[in-house]
């Protein structure tokens, strides 16, 4: 049977990255963290998508705003990642340091990428929104690692070269 939670449990066998998207809205910090997100759906323009459920209560303090951050969390940000994605507004950014450009958009420090970017385009896509983000900057350490959300829970990636129990050699299949 097709229930949310079978959903659920199917798709979180597929591994997505972690972003916060954030701005400054009125001198308040506001963001909220999403795995809905992907890179490369253009390059010209340079278009990236999120999608947002509509029972967000910070999304339209978002929305209203002409430029956002977008971070690309990493391991650094694994000890604060639940709170950054918490339904307590008030100390989402508690400890957490940030910068925040002319035009609000907010970026967390020690990121292993991030970008500003302005709404491009929204359309409704069930019980979200599908927000196309046109990027309008955009930076990486080339040597960091991000982290996913995989089967519920925030992840590191394993480092290149490192053994893991569900690698796939030649010849052999886990």
């Amino acid at each position: 049977m097709l229930t949310d939670t079978a959903l659920r449990e199917a798709f979180s066998h597929f591994p997505q990255g972690v972003v916060l998207v954030a701005a400054e809205v009125d001198g308040v910090r506001q963001g909220l963290v999403a795995s809905t997100f992907t890179v490369g759906v253009s390059l010209d323009p340079p278009l990236v998508s999120v999608a947002v459920q509509h029972s967000s209560r910070t999304w339209p303090l978002l929305r209203a705003q002409e430029h956002l951050g977008v971070t690309m969390l990493g391991p650094a940000q694994l000890p604060v990642a639940r709170q950054l994605a918490s339904t307590d507004r008030a100390r989402r950014f508690d400890g957490v340091e940030v910068s925040v450009d002319p035009q609000g958009a907010l970026l967390v420090k020690d990121a292993p990428a991030w970008m500003t970017v302005r709404i491009y385009d929204q359309m409704r896509a069930g019980d979200h929104d599908l927000v196309l983000l046109e990027v309008l900057s955009i930076g990486s350490d080339p040597g960091a690692e991000a982290v996913v959300f995989h089967r519920s829970r925030y992840k590191e990636l394993a480092g290149e070269g490192q053994n893991t129990p569900h690698a796939v050699t030649r010849g052999s299949r886990s």
